[in-house]
């Protein structure tokens, strides 16, 4: 694998990494990341290159001279998050910010069924309220045998970060993780029994949830290196970037672990960060981060993943 050289200016600057950087969120993130920053070096991790291509093009036209990397990785394949790692850490010294934003929503469509239940149901009005149960998902096995919504929201980025730690909280800085969630994610679609989601239409809130949950344990065991922090959006991609954007100008010390940032727009147009917390317990996300770390071991045994990660 050949990986193409940086330069020392490069290595000087701050490092920021988006996955899912060539449309939607995250293209508009980068985009106001460099309005925000234009001295930093920005790394577009994206499954396809061809548009990664173009999105990075569209950047340098209203950003001359950013200074701006392209990286191939699809977060819905093991082996390609591992390559990916690999890449990033041969070229790369340290990571200062990680933006887990690529994310699936396979084949949504409205479950008339949940909709005639929940009337007749006590949960009509949070159904109305949550949507919860109104938005269901096909999903399908990866070629690794897990679940796709799973392996793509939640597990492929779980495997990225094992696999980076030698690049990230370097220099006595920790490392900024924020990781794309929703306010889709809802407790009542995940199981710790069943967290691929195999036996639901769900798997979008369960992913997210998984998300919500993951980013609890992370804190806890990478404390010292990383700090981890979960948004949702709405609207336009633009308006659903305020949170990550606002979240690349604070300090974590001064941010909570526990909390969600919003990307939220109000009736007059003017976008704003609202922080909620979220419906998780420490003791949950612990126990769903150990079944990640058993995962993992499982599948280091069946296509040969290669690094120690005890």
């Amino acid at each position: 694998m050949t990986v193409p050289a940086v330069s020392r200016a490069t290595l000087a600057r701050r490092v920021v990494l988006v996955t899912g950087a060539n449309s939607g969120i995250g293209l508009a993130l980068c985009q106001r990341l460099l309005s925000e920053d234009n001295q930093i070096h920005l790394c577009m991790a994206c499954r396809n290159m061809q548009k990664a291509e173009t999105a990075k093009s569209e950047l340098l036209l209203s950003h001359p001279g950013a200074d701006i990397s392209l990286l191939k990785v699809d977060v819905g394949n093991i082996s390609s998050v591992i390559k990916a790692a690999e890449a990033i850490k041969q070229r790369y010294e340290h990571l200062d910010y990680l933006y887990l934003n690529a994310g699936i929503m396979p084949n949504p469509h409205f479950s008339l069924k949940a909709f005639l239940s929940g009337l007749l149901s006590r949960k009509v009005f949070n159904m109305f309220q949550t949507g919860e149960g109104l938005l269901i998902q096909e999903d399908w096995l990866t070629d690794d045998g897990l679940q796709q919504v799973f392996m793509t929201n939640v597990f492929g980025h779980f495997l990225l970060i094992r696999n980076l730690e030698p690049v990230l909280g370097q220099a006595g800085c920790a490392s900024q993780l924020v990781w794309t969630s929703s306010s889709n994610a809802r407790k009542s679609a995940f199981s710790l029994t069943d967290y691929q989601h195999s036996q639901g239409q769900e798997s979008y809130s369960s992913s997210k949830y998984a998300t919500d949950l993951l980013s609890v344990g992370l804190n806890k065991h990478y404390n010292s290196k990383i700090c981890v922090f979960t948004n949702s959006f709405t609207r336009s991609p633009y308006n659903g970037t305020e949170a990550l954007v606002w979240l690349f100008t604070q300090k974590p010390e001064s941010l909570d672990p526990m909390v969600k940032y919003h990307s939220c727009t109000s009736g007059l147009g003017n976008n704003y960060v609202s922080s909620r917390k979220m419906d998780v317990d420490v003791e949950t996300a612990e126990i769903f981060y150990q079944e990640l770390l058993k995962l993992e071991g499982k599948m280091k045994e069946k296509i040969n993943i290669t690094g120690d990660h005890s």
